[in-house]
């Protein structure tokens, strides 16, 4: 991990620390598009190609029904169970607070406006599976639009090698009523459910985190259907000071990294001493990790930034506009209102990332590659849309008439004056039709 003094990085270094850059981004676009084109025009057969090459499996078919879904759930260990269904509900408690029903509002007298939430009718979900299984995601996703209320909820997750789903993920399914998992990964799983093909649903909305071909197929899709954010891999950025605990630190900048070799883990502290005792930290708890050689490369790929104060590092942090934020400090209440640009932060120095990832309550599943200076993370009104209502009594139209046949006219809409002139004259001449 290379260390880097902000006071001595120009401004075009700092945009290239902050850049996510990946040399074969363009590679990884090319082959995106013909993916996502084979399932456009072959459909299934595309996806059990796709299956063939990509998971080495033959598949017979691309999903699992209820009932196999609550064999599978049944294999699963007693406190993994136990587990889930205390995240769950952590998670359920979280999202259902989100929903808020919007007073009416006079905007002038007799002028009545308000606002309706309504589901998004048909959502996909991507739960990704590759080198690990996450049914963390799944709970993530799936209970918001529930608990939203959408109609259908299309779940695709890549195959285990015996090409069926994990106990994880098929329990999940059985605790949220959904009754099938589609056996499909990768930029094709995006594909099928943005266009639909003979066994997958076309949807409306598509959501879920993925490594970059997802996210690459996600943002390709976006002209056919709408996506919840651009959410590649994980990134987290851990402000520390004096007192931060070393061992912590390492520990986050380590959960982080074991996602995959493209994660990043970012370290800004106001201590060069600090600094150099979470490295040696680093180094004695990666040796232990299962997952040490994904670890370790996306460790080695990674930096840590020396800042005169907090103020300098919450600068960066809004520059780089981290997925994951952790204030490891005991000062982090003054930080709060410098916070412009994240997707999550976690407060103090008992308050980990894995304690968000998996079932404190708020949503996994939010905006990466410093899109978190304009997107949010997932949430229950990811799965609403806002319907804009507006009546208008007696009153309320003598009151607003002038002023939309002034700006039609200005704007030479004359029917769009003409649609206020015809009720005003009906409302004084005192007939209606």
């Amino acid at each position: 991990m290379k260390i880097y003094s902000y006071k001595d990085l120009s401004e075009s270094k700092i945009k290239e620390l902050c850049s996510r850059q990946i040399e074969d981004d363009k590679l990884v676009e090319e082959r995106v598009t013909s993916i996502i084109e084979s399932v456009k025009n072959d459909g299934d057969k595309a996806l059990f190609n796709f299956a063939k090459t990509f998971d080495q499996i033959n598949l017979q078919k691309l999903f699992l029904d209820a009932e196999e879904l609550k064999t599978i759930a049944l294999t699963i260990p007693v406190v993994a169970k136990e587990a889930i269904e205390t995240a769950y509900q952590n998670i359920k408690t979280f999202h259902q607070s989100q929903l808020k029903t919007e007073d009416k509002v006079e905007t002038m007298p007799g002028v009545i406006c308000w606002r309706e939430s309504r589901a998004i009718e048909k959502v996909g979900l991507y739960i990704p599976g590759g080198t690990a299984v996450l049914p963390s995601t799944f709970l993530m996703l799936a209970t918001p639009a529930i608990i939203a209320g959408c109609k259908e909820i299309i779940v695709c997750s890549p195959p285990q090698s015996d090409g069926k789903t994990n106990c994880y993920l098929a329990y999940c399914a059985v605790l949220l009523g959904i009754e099938k998992i589609y056996l499909i990964g990768g930029a094709q799983a995006v594909a099928a459910m943005a266009f639909g093909t003979e066994s997958v649903p076309q949807v409306y909305k598509i959501f879920g985190p993925g490594n970059r071909y997802v996210t690459t197929a996600k943002t390709r899709v976006q002209n056919k259907v709408a996506i919840d954010m651009p959410a590649g891999p994980s990134e987290v950025l851990v402000i520390a000071d004096e007192t931060a605990n070393p061992s912590f630190v390492a520990a986050d900048l380590l959960a982080q990294a074991e996602h995959g070799t493209d994660s990043q883990a970012i370290l800004v502290s106001t201590s060069k001493e600090f600094i150099t005792q979470a490295l040696l930290e680093i180094e004695n708890q990666l040796s232990i990790l299962p997952r040490k050689e994904i670890a370790a490369k996306a460790i080695a790929n990674s930096y840590a930034i020396l800042v005169d104060d907090l103020t300098m590092a919450m600068e960066f942090s809004n520059e780089y506009a981290p997925e994951h934020l952790i204030l490891a400090t005991e000062n982090f209440e003054k930080l709060i209102p410098m916070i412009i640009n994240a997707g999550s932060v976690f407060l103090g120095n008992l308050t980990p990332e894995s304690a968000g990832d998996y079932a404190s309550g708020t949503n996994h599943t939010l905006p990466t590659s410093g899109f978190a200076k304009a997107y949010s993370g997932v949430s229950t009104d990811a799965f609403l849309k806002k319907i804009t209502f507006q009546h208008l009594s007696d009153n309320g139209l003598n009151n607003i008439g002038a002023t939309v046949e002034t700006l039609a006219a200005a704007e030479g809409l004359q029917a769009h004056k003409n649609a206020i002139t015809i009720r005003v004259g009906s409302q004084k001449s005192g007939v209606r039709r």
